[in-house]
């Protein structure tokens, strides 16, 4: 109960909660459908995912100030290649929350005559920027650990090993791929949090690939994305170990 408490006594957890909502809603909404007799039901999910949306923008207003504090923060880090996908990510963040603060106040009546699905798309392209800039770091960081651990003699033999001890794998597939395969799994096993940013950047990417229109997806697949990187994000607010670091 209390873990529960930490995390709806923070905005941000506030937010990742009402997100989770928002996209279940969206994902029992668009299984039920088809279902003649449940279409009250599905209006009311569609309604409430609605409403949820409109919760979450109100959490994010004055959200642009904290990405700006953390570019500032990321571009005095000592690693060139983390300080600029760090520091691009956290602009794009920022792009993103004056778009979509600018779609609120245009939504409430405070702000008239704007061309809300312009302002939509830039929100979308400047999301879009930030979480490639996001999934870049994270296969830098990736990268970075397995070159560390290839130049380890005792990782090596522990490689070696694996490979000769699997030598159909190794004859039916690349050696250096099965290698790959394996340092990635030890990568994960050892850093937990890097592969749920990985999951969760990954999974974020549909929903502006969707609105812009460069990938197209179903309403189900962009619901689930969704609500899976939801869940990673609560997650990680729980337990802050599983939150990747710079």
């Amino acid at each position: 109960m209390e873990l529960v408490q930490n995390v709806i006594n923070q905005s941000q957890g506030r937010d990742r909660l009402f997100r989770a909502t928002q996209y279940a809603c969206a994902l029992c909404a668009y299984a039920l459908r088809n279902d003649n007799r449940r279409k009250d039901l599905v209006s009311k999910l569609e309604r409430l995912e609605a409403n949820m949306s409109a919760g979450r923008k109100l959490f994010r207003l004055g959200n642009t100030i904290n990405a700006i504090e953390s570019a500032k923060r990321n571009s005095r880090l000592s690693d060139p290649a983390l300080c600029l996908c760090l520091a691009v990510a956290d602009v794009g963040r920022a792009l993103y929350f004056i778009c979509d603060n600018t779609l609120w106040a245009a939504g409430v009546g405070l702000l008239a005559g704007i061309d809300k699905e312009r302002w939509s798309a830039a929100a979308s392209r400047c999301y879009l920027l930030s979480l490639v800039m996001s999934l870049s770091r994270d296969v830098y960081v990736i990268s970075r650990f397995v070159a560390e651990k290839t130049r380890e003699k005792h990782f090596r033999r522990k490689m070696i090993s694996h490979l000769k001890q699997n030598p159909d794998v190794a004859e039916v597939t690349v050696p250096q791929l099965d290698a790959l395969v394996f340092l990635l799994l030890h990568c994960f096993k050892s850093q937990p949090a890097v592969l749920l940013d990985t999951v969760k950047n990954v999974c974020d990417l549909s929903i502006p690939l969707d609105k812009l229109g460069i990938y197209r997806s179903n309403a189900g697949a962009v619901a689930f994305c969704g609500l899976l990187s939801s869940l990673i994000g609560i997650v990680t607010l729980v337990r802050p170990d599983l939150k990747i670091k710079a």
